[in-house]
């Protein structure tokens, strides 16, 4: 986890680079959640990018302007309508471990435009999911066309403890991964890492879910 220092665009944070060890199997969706699953579960859609005459393309397109706190409710939403559903948003290691799906590079392919939506070709705004070339594991989206939430509480590096239980700190800010259609390409890498507030909302800021059941 993490990016070594000689990684061409590294920040400070990205490191010490670290092995982590995951305790347990996860499923993750293979892309953002759009806009077309939000409006199912919540009755709204909260996103700037809409597409009006084409609303199919628009139910397509991740959703956005969502904060960290109106995904919990989404999760809470969905999953107390399907029995035996155990959603969550990601920790911070396993978003990483799923975007780089076995790679050590700074990105899980070499041609950035073939896999993501970023400044360079978006056009200033975001586009339906799975539009780009997937990782080798099947997860689109993993790096630009919007960024994503993680469950963690951010820390300016690896060397203090990565998490935090909610009750002890609702209000602290939350990483945030994988760049969007509004970054650089820098920034559009499996290691680059941002944070906010969990209240935030942004119209390149949304998350996909992820599963946990015991022996998975």
């Amino acid at each position: 986890m993490g990016s070594p220092e000689e990684e061409k665009g590294r920040y400070p944070d990205e490191g010490p680079r670290h092995l982590v060890s995951i305790e347990s199997g996860f499923w993750m969706f293979d892309t953002p959640c759009t806009q077309a699953l939000w409006e199912a579960v919540m009755g709204e859609n909260p996103s700037h990018f809409k597409v009006a005459d084409r609303p199919e393309e628009g139910a397509n397109r991740p959703v956005e302007s969502v904060s960290w706190e109106q995904c919990q409710e989404f999760l809470r939403v969905l999953n107390s309508r399907l029995d035996g559903l155990h959603l969550s948003l990601p920790s911070e290691a396993q978003w990483e471990y799923a975007c780089r799906a076995g790679t050590e590079t700074a990105r899980y392919a070499e041609d950035l435009n073939a896999i993501a939506w970023y400044s360079e070709n978006s056009a200033n705004e975001t586009h339906s999911v799975a539009g780009k070339e997937a990782n080798s594991w099947g997860l689109y989206d993993m790096l630009g066309n919007v960024e994503e939430w993680c469950a963690d509480v951010w820390v300016g590096n690896y060397t203090k403890k990565a998490r935090a239980s909610v009750a002890e700190s609702a209000s602290a800010q939350r990483v945030i991964r994988g760049g969007s259609w509004n970054y650089v390409a820098r920034v559009v890498r499996a290691a680059c890492r941002l944070r906010n507030e969990p209240t935030v909302r942004g119209r390149d800021l949304g998350f996909r879910c992820a599963e946990f059941r015991p022996g998975l």
